[in-house]
């Protein structure tokens, strides 16, 4: 496992110690979780950006798609 050093405002290095021990893990482990917590929500946040992006690009072709499968409903025939 490779180390970081990092300066924390006392109060975070207070608060996360205070927590950690509720929870009964380390501090260093506790400040594992959170990171991972944060990655994970920025992978999602990420990978929710793109499919936004990725579905305004092909709106237009959907709803075209979507036009012709309503006609195609109302009169089969046509």
């Amino acid at each position: 496992m490779r180390s970081i050093a990092l300066k924390l405002p006392e109060d975070l290095m207070e608060e996360s110690s205070r927590f950690a021990g509720k929870l009964n893990v380390s501090r260093a482990e506790y400040i594992r979780i959170a990171i991972r917590r944060m990655n994970r929500n920025t992978a999602a946040r990420f990978r929710a950006e793109r499919l936004s992006e990725v579905s305004k690009r092909v709106r237009e072709e959907s709803m075209k798609v979507n036009a012709e499968f309503a006609a195609f409903e109302r009169d089969p025939d046509a």
